[in-house]
């Protein structure tokens, strides 16, 4: 495969993203959508032989910081770059026993309270909604988060500019600018849409207050990285496996105005691509999406209602570049044969490699339970299937 490249990564992926065929497909492994379950990561380094002493990168989700010779193995072309808390937020992980268990707790910046059993240890999720029985004027008076703090972006310049100056690889950033996903966090699922129904006014206030975090945030994020970053990586999930999770009339009145004005923000602040992920049959919701501004998609789930690949490559890839899809993540990856996701992999980069705008990943994370073996045949198929 080497004598077959070309191009840095960095210029592979710059040209796929601008729509012109690069010399291969270029690969991602390691981000917050794009990763790897540290279970699945420990598997695979013992099946590599590869010795590495796992840094997780996301406690909620359970991710594994890949190691570099895990991305050079795989041919990966992206590194990240990400912010974090400020110096005043301690977010530790606390040991707590409720009835008879153990419980791993983290209380986020929003206070929203992620819980995960000792007993399983796969994920944490939402234990805590501070919000649930809060009234419109009680958001005045919340604590919510400053995204201006400047103790978040402590070291990031230098690292991007070492990624930029020393490696020859493309630069993303983390995952940031959830706008609607953080509301029904602090609220609760249930609650928030009843909420969507009986009292926008409500809705409108709290997504004014995360949107007002993420303005203040990028603001102060893309001057640092702002001229060293290739990719800006931001998300709110809009979609189930069927379609849209709550009524596209919602999306399109009150969500949507906030999501875009937060996307030509950060493109006023930087020329980085804007990639966006939600998961689900998102095809009713495309169009808003380009029209909002973003340039990429992710995960794009192949398994969800009208998401075949070939109607959304003839239809949207002049315009949208995709970003994963690499293999069905439910029903394929997990429980097929390494020839079998061989195959998988070269029909699906048949459909989306031909005139750039492709970069490969799978579904979201590799989860917990995939054989290492079927990981390995992922990557490889990527390499011996993905040349122009």
């Amino acid at each position: 495969m080497a004598d077959k490249e070309t191009m840095t990564s960095r210029q592979r992926v710059q040209k796929a993203l601008n729509h012109e065929i690069p010399d291969r497909v270029p690969i991602d492994l390691g981000g917050f959508q794009t990763g790897i379950h540290r279970k699945a990561y420990a598997d695979l380094l013992a099946y590599l032989g590869i010795r590495d002493d796992i840094t997780i990168l996301d406690p909620v989700q359970q991710l594994a910081v890949p190691c570099e010779e895990i991305l050079e193995r795989f041919g990966v072309d992206v590194r990240y770059v990400c912010a974090h808390g400020p110096d005043s937020f301690k977010g530790s992980i606390e040991q707590n026993k409720r009835s008879g268990k153990l419980w791993h707790d983290l209380r986020d910046e929003f206070g929203v309270v992620w819980s995960m059993p000792d007993d399983q240890q796969l994920y944490m999720d939402i234990s805590h909604h501070p919000l649930a029985y809060a009234d419109i004027r009680d958001l005045a008076e919340y604590p919510f988060p400053t995204g201006c703090d400047p103790t978040r972006f402590t070291g990031v310049r230098e690292k991007a500019s070492e990624l930029r100056k020393e490696t020859p690889y493309a630069i993303s950033t983390g995952i940031g600018g959830v706008v609607y996903e953080i509301c029904w966090y602090m609220r609760g699922l249930e609650r928030w849409f009843i909420d969507m129904i009986e009292n926008p006014a409500f809705c409108e206030a709290l997504l004014d207050k995360t949107l007002a975090f993420w303005i203040d945030y990028y603001t102060l994020f893309m001057a640092e990285i702002g001229d060293l970053v290739d990719v800006v990586m931001i998300g709110d999930d809009l979609s189930g496996q069927s379609g849209p999770l709550f009524s596209p009339e919602f999306y399109r009145k009150i969500v949507k105005p906030r999501q875009k004005r937060l996307v030509r923000h950060i493109k006023s602040l930087t020329d980085a691509k804007i990639w966006y992920h939600t998961c689900g049959s998102v095809t009713q919701y495309i169009g808003d999406l380009l029209d909002n501004g973003i340039d990429i998609l992710n995960p794009v789930q192949t398994s969800a209602e009208g998401m075949d690949p070939t109607e959304l490559k003839a239809t949207y890839g002049d315009r949208l570049a995709f970003w994963g899809g690499a293999i069905d993540a439910q029903h394929v990856l997990p429980f097929a044969s390494p020839g079998e996701i061989k195959e998988h992999v070269r029909g699906n980069l048949e459909v989306f490699k031909p005139g750039g705008g492709y970069v490969f990943n799978n579904v979201h994370n590799i989860q917990a339970g995939v054989p290492p073996e079927n990981v390995v045949a992922l990557f490889d198929a990527a390499l011996e299937f993905g040349s122009y």
